[in-house]
């Protein structure tokens, strides 16, 4: 058996060596346009940013050997054909047509079973300036020496990212942390990560990008990319001029779909990946496909998308060369659980964010809190943010995103969540969790449990929320018709009462003593630092016959990590 698997990275790489692992005897024949192969595209960032030390780094083995085309060769048993690129599949005389880059030959290679893997194509602006010098996009290696070549040669003062998806906010850190350079990140949208990260969550990011010296433009509509005699100069928005001596194009990426069209293999109208079934065959069932270029089932909504992850390549890639050798395997689909580094946070999340559950046609709600990610007692414990995306009427889980500090914590709560999320759980199923305890490494109620205890008690009616963009608003204009009551110690904030007109400061310890003070004729909003006071004094009022009781989730943590003055 002769297999063709075109594409030799992430998924083409992992499915041939797996079809010679599986069968040592069949003929493997590895094909890729580029010289460089079977690199870590995700550590590219981190190469330019200097936590990877040198380029051989994200190409090596664990056991430090290169992955160039002798080790495929030599070790892995694969023909390897570099510098070669794919131009046209005959699937009637089962036949691959390739031109070789460095002398212009072609040659036709007979396949039994063709894998194709040919990865994403960077996404377009579709401005002018798109193609100076000092314009990239991350979707090579060649690419990322030249960044970082010039910047150690000096040439780089000012960088703009366009983009503040995860690659873009991956490349803000590099530009900016270890190279202290005048870094500015524009994004179309009205926040960073709008694919990723509700508001409440990504705002807590925006402030942590500001305070690390980011210059961040949201709404950014970009016209042009300028230059001067052909080298990049800035980037100029609807608004303003942004100067850069490079800029990086970061505004996602596209199927490499084209070859697979062109050969007649069916290709989804809708998401322009290759359509595949869950053995990863496409619609010809002697070629497989997987990695950036196909569409996959997402696993909440049903829908196919999209999902161009590394991880998820390596899946696929195991599961198509497994089915080529003989042995049936599937891949069921995605829930789209993704982790990011930014400076000193890291930030999570899987399942569907709020506003694509409401979308999607999900009577969608979400439960807020913050909570130390390790004993409260326990030294050094520091505070994350979570925020559970849930459905009012099934109380089914469709989504779960946390902001922490930079330990495993959030990747901790971010497994636990989506090896469950495929199975449909409800709110009431993150609360029986088994998840182990020690004061060095958790809670004794994980904040897992603690997320799901508000989402159980909003379902239940026990508490009325109210957010705290409204909460900001009334505060601010001085609502007449609100009264806030702050149940917070001194010791944990300066209360000035004069700063706004519309608070009364009420200890926690002391509430039941003070129930004469409250008036009935308002409404009465009660704050603290996490939400867990205010929601037992909402308890009591309610007993009390008080209907007008607000609790805005998350506690004042929130907004302050937001960057609001709340005292």
């Amino acid at each position: 058996m002769q297999v063709v698997v075109i594409g030799a990275n992430a998924c083409g790489a992992k499915a041939g060596c797996r079809i010679k692992r599986l069968n040592p005897k069949a003929e493997v024949i590895l094909i890729d346009k580029d010289e460089v192969i079977s690199y870590g595209a995700c550590g590219i960032p981190y190469f330019i940013s200097g936590d990877v030390p040198n380029e051989n780094a994200l190409r090596e083995t664990s056991y430090h050997v290169v992955r160039d085309e002798r080790f495929f060769e030599n070790a892995k048993g694969l023909k390897v054909l570099i510098k070669t690129l794919a131009e046209e599949i005959d699937r009637t005389r089962k036949t691959v047509k390739v031109r070789y880059l460095e002398t212009g030959k072609t040659e036709e290679i007979p396949y039994d079973k063709l894998v194709i893997a040919t990865g994403s194509l960077p996404r377009r602006l579709n401005v002018p300036g798109e193609d100076l010098d000092g314009v990239y996009t991350i979707s090579s290696f060649k690419g990322a020496i030249e960044i970082k070549e010039r910047i150690a040669r000096g040439e780089v003062e000012k960088v703009a990212v366009i983009g503040a998806g995860l690659i873009g906010l991956e490349m803000t850190e590099a530009f900016r942390d270890l190279w202290e350079l005048d870094v500015t990140l524009l994004e179309y949208f009205p926040q960073i990560l709008p694919r990723n990260l509700d508001p409440f969550m990504a705002r807590i990011v925006e402030r942590h990008l500001k305070q690390k010296g980011v210059n961040l433009l949201l709404n950014a509509r970009i016209k042009e990319i300028v230059g001067k005699e052909g080298r990049v100069r800035g980037v100029q928005t609807e608004n303003e001029f942004i100067e850069a001596d490079l800029v990086i194009v970061a505004v996602g990426v596209i199927p490499n779909s084209e070859l697979a069209r062109k050969a007649g293999i069916l290709v989804s109208p809708t998401t322009g990946g290759i359509i595949v079934n869950d053995r990863l065959q496409t619609s010809d069932p002697d070629i497989y496909a997987g990695g950036d270029c196909i569409e996959i089932p997402h696993l909440i909504t049903g829908k196919k998308v999209v999902m161009p992850m590394g991880s998820l390549a390596n899946r696929q890639g195991r599961v198509i060369g497994s089915n080529i050798a003989g042995y049936p395997a599937v891949f069921k689909g995605t829930v789209g659980a993704f982790i990011l580094k930014c400076f000193e946070l890291s930030i999570g999340g899987v399942g569907l964010t709020l506003s694509q559950a409401k979308q999607e046609g999900f009577k969608a709600d979400y439960a807020l809190n913050n909570q130390t990610e390790r004993s409260h007692f326990y030294p050094d414990a520091k505070y994350a943010y979570y925020a559970l995306i849930f459905d009012r009427e099934t109380t089914r889980v469709l989504g779960f995103q946390a902001v922490g500090p930079l330990t495993d914590g959030t990747l901790a709560r971010l497994h636990a969540i989506s090896s469950i999320l495929p199975h449909k759980p409800l709110v009431e199923d993150l609360l029986q969790l088994e998840l182990a305890y020690a004061p060095p490494f958790n809670s004794a109620l994980d904040p897992i449990h603690d997320t799901a205890h508000v989402a159980d008690n909003l379902i239940k009616g026990l508490f009325r929320s109210i957010s705290w963009e409204e909460v900001l608003s009334r505060l601010k204009r001085g609502d007449e018709n609100t009264l806030v009551l702050d149940l917070r110690h001194p010791k944990e904030a300066e209360f000035n009462l004069k700063t706004y007109k519309n608070v009364k400061h009420i200890l926690y310890q002391e509430f039941r003593h003070h129930l004469q003070e409250i008036p009935q004729d308002k409404d009465i909003i009660l704050i603290c630092n996490s939400s867990r006071r205010a929601y037992e004094v909402a308890r009591i009022l309610q007993a009390e016959g008080f209907e007008r009781i607000y609790v805005p989730l998350g506690g004042v943590s929130f907004p302050v990590r937001w960057g609001e003055k709340i005292k």
